[in-house]
């Protein structure tokens, strides 16, 4: 059984790693579907249909089934070691790792509502919520290395400097987009 857990722990890795990448993909495509809504009629037409493509295939393709490979060989490796389950660390990172799932669902309804004309959002808070699965990456990796060791408190700090940071560069891209739309 010893032998299981570096295989679990690895496919659990590249699981993981794909469903951010899905994620960060799929959120910058409902950007550029906002953004594709405002150009010339025959130009958006092509657009739209061709990032609402992308979306579904990278929804389906990519995040589904990493998010389902993340979480069966996580609990697989849970299950072989029932003492995680008893540390505090592990209950934050359960817990945070149940927000990614519903962010994931989120990301669903979004798409569909997206294609549907029943969401109609400015691309620069879709840019924000483009940012929303970099948190939870930081918050989950750090509870995964830091387990018991953490503090909380600064790790709190962290998210608001760093959440800070991320609206601060965000703005800062979208003027000088207004500069120069090619950017």
């Amino acid at each position: 059984m010893d032998y299981l857990i570096p295989l679990f722990k690895t496919i659990h890795i590249i699981g993981f790693v794909s469903w951010f990448a899905g994620l960060f993909y799929l959120w910058r495509m409902f950007v550029y579907y906002a953004e594709a809504g405002i150009k010339p009629v025959g130009e958006r037409e092509v657009l739209m249909r061709e990032y609402g493509l992308m979306q579904k295939r990278v929804y389906k393709i990519i995040c589904n089934p990493a998010m389902m490979i993340t979480w069966f060989f996580g609990l697989g490796m849970l299950l072989s070691n029932f003492a995680y389950l008893t540390q505090g660390w592990m209950h934050f990172k359960l817990l945070f790792l149940i927000g990614l799932t519903l962010f994931h669902l989120y990301s669903k309804k979004f798409m569909v509502d997206q294609q549907s004309n029943a969401a109609v959002v400015d691309p620069f808070k879709l840019r924000l919520l483009n940012e929303v699965p970099t948190l939870f990456l930081v918050i989950i990796v750090s509870f995964a290395v830091y387990r018991n060791n953490i503090n909380l408190i600064y790790l709190v700090l962290f998210l608001i400097v760093f959440s800070f940071m991320l609206l601060k560069g965000a703005q800062k891209y979208k003027q000088m987009r207004e500069k120069n739309p090619e950017l």
